[in-house]
């Protein structure tokens, strides 16, 4: 049997994520269920496609990931089923399955909803498709396919030969800004050339192995795990002491020279 992934914005002072998890182990008391984060900020797409994106590939290809944030976002009551590279993804039509696989899904279907809307979709409807994905069940016997679903779109680079021009795309527990500014980027546009990182009223030359090689209380830019660039305070809350969040503008700004 495949493991089951949890993400969800349901927080940890309730009891939705153990009602979940209950409907799971109800149908299959063996079944393996890994919680990525329960601490998802309400409705917040965005978040819960980086926080989701950043780990699902990690995971063994079939792997289910049902996906509980903003799950009553669609006014339309559709929820679907979708595969993509390998693995099975279970949510609403709220625009974050666009945002997970680019909007090229290998293959979604709209789940049947025979009590058509409900109020509790992640236990009621999802859970069970999780279960029978999970234990190898055929995706289309699920639902109808469909190209059919919410469309957004992930925010985009601007680049030209002297600069690129990025946003925070995620704000992490300890303050840090991770972007949606990659390493191969910089280093393509680049070319062995100086540059200067630009944010709030701060300006970095140099981008650290990690944190930890500047003084406390000193900015530091990084390439996290996933070659995103990351702006960080040691020992401190980069998010909170600079004024920047989801959304901030980050600069780059390339020199002649090396």
């Amino acid at each position: 049997m495949a493991v089951i992934t949890l993400t969800s914005d349901f927080g940890h002072t309730d009891h939705y994520v153990a009602a979940v998890k209950a409907r799971i182990l109800s149908q299959e008391p063996q079944a393996a269920i890994v919680d990525i984060s329960h601490a998802v900020e309400p409705y917040n797409i965005p978040q819960a496609e980086y926080v989701l994106g950043s780990v699902f590939q990690d995971f063994p290809e079939g792997t289910v990931h049902l996906v509980a944030v903003d799950t009553h976002g669609s006014k339309t009551g559709k929820y679907h089923a979708a595969k993509y590279k390998g693995h099975y993804f279970l949510l609403a039509d709220n625009g974050l399955l666009s945002l997970l696989t680019d909007g090229k899904p290998d293959l979604v279907v709209e789940l049947h909803t025979d009590n058509g809307f409900t109020s509790f979709p992640a236990k009621e409807l999802l859970a069970p498709a999780a279960v029978f994905l999970a234990k190898g069940g055929d995706i289309e016997v699920l639902g109808e396919q469909t190209t059919d679903f919410k469309q957004l779109l992930n925010r985009q680079l601007r680049l030209n030969d002297h600069s690129v021009t990025g946003h925070v795309i995620h704000v992490d527990h300890y303050g840090n800004l991770i972007t949606n500014i990659t390493r191969d980027c910089v280093d393509t546009i680049a070319h062995g050339r100086n540059f200067t990182i630009h944010f709030a009223r701060e300006t970095v030359g140099r981008i650290h192995a990690n944190y930890s090689q500047v003084d406390d209380g000193d900015c530091c830019c990084i390439y996290n795990n996933l070659g995103q660039l990351s702006i960080g305070i040691n020992k401190g809350n980069a998010s909170e002491l600079l004024g920047l969040g989801f959304d901030s503008q980050i600069d780059i700004r390339f020199y002649p020279g090396s």
